[in-house]
């Protein structure tokens, strides 16, 4: 018979293991969430310190109001209450580029810059000339910076000074960080206006800067938001909403003509 080896849950009749532990004895009750998240990305126990910081990120994370992913899940718990899993579902589909996504974006983005740039800058000059061809590189491939400027928080997402703060006390503001910290020092330079570092972007740099696998920092946003739509579900028991959602859209539509597109071509 085949075997199919793996270092994290495993059962036999009267035991479970998880990353080579007693699950009942060694685990539960022992082992904060966070901290087992963490360890079962990595297979290695995460430090005090590492835990705070990848814990911050969950928290900073986890709900921002009334965003398309909280409406999305209410929306389908109305239409389909027998199914919280397709409303949680729901939810998490929408991570993408503009909502949970830019955790990873941000991530993989500094990264690939640091990988360019070859041995990390020694001090704060050098890290704003980085940041500063950084920014003028993407100025004029007319590209975006994940993880600056945010649709609220237009003078500061208070997120990102505190989850830097507690990165610094840790002893972990890694280069990720630094860079990123450093894109919001210099961009008014080359962009004409000054933007805010926003709390996504600064959690993909400090997940990028625990070392944890660049292909699942999305996932990480997505663990924590699934916390927080758990949260806007049990306000929708307690507080329903979505069907007023529902009915100002249904009851305020308007028929318009056709607006079709022309052949062979797009529209617009």
């Amino acid at each position: 018979m085949p075997e199919y080896p793996t270092a994290l849950g495993a059962s036999t009749a009267d035991k479970i293991t998880l990353l080579g532990h007693d699950l009942a004895e060694d685990v539960m009750g022992q082992v904060g969430f966070g901290e087992l998240a963490f360890w079962l990305a990595t297979q290695r126990r995460p430090t005090t310190g590492e835990t705070r910081v990848f814990e911050a990120v969950l928290a900073a994370l986890a709900d921002h109001g009334f965003t398309p992913t909280a409406i999305v899940t209410r929306l389908t718990y109305l239409s389909a209450p027998d199914s919280v899993q397709g409303a949680l579902a729901a939810g998490l589909l929408g991570g993408g580029s503009r909502f949970l996504g830019v955790t990873e974006d941000c991530g993989r983005f500094l990264h690939a810059v640091l990988e360019s740039a070859g041995a990390p800058p020694e001090d704060d000059a050098g890290w704003d000339a980085l940041a500063l061809e950084t920014v003028r590189a993407r100025r004029e491939q007319g590209a975006f910076i994940p993880g600056l400027g945010h649709h609220v928080h237009k003078d500061g997402d208070p997120r990102t000074p505190r989850l830097l703060r507690i990165a610094a006390e840790e002893g972990l503001y890694g280069p990720h960080l630094s860079l990123f910290a450093a894109i919001g020092r210099v961009h008014p330079e080359v962009l004409g206006r000054t933007l805010p570092l926003n709390g996504a972007g600064a959690c993909g740099a400090a997940l990028a800067d625990l070392g944890l696998p660049l292909e699942l920092l999305r996932g990480f946003a997505l663990l924590a938001r699934t916390a927080g739509l758990i949260g806007q579900l049990a306000e929708e028991l307690r507080r329903p909403v979505a069907n007023d959602v529902f009915l100002s859209v249904d009851l305020n539509n308007r028929s318009v003509a056709p607006d079709p597109y022309p052949p062979g071509g797009t529209h617009g």
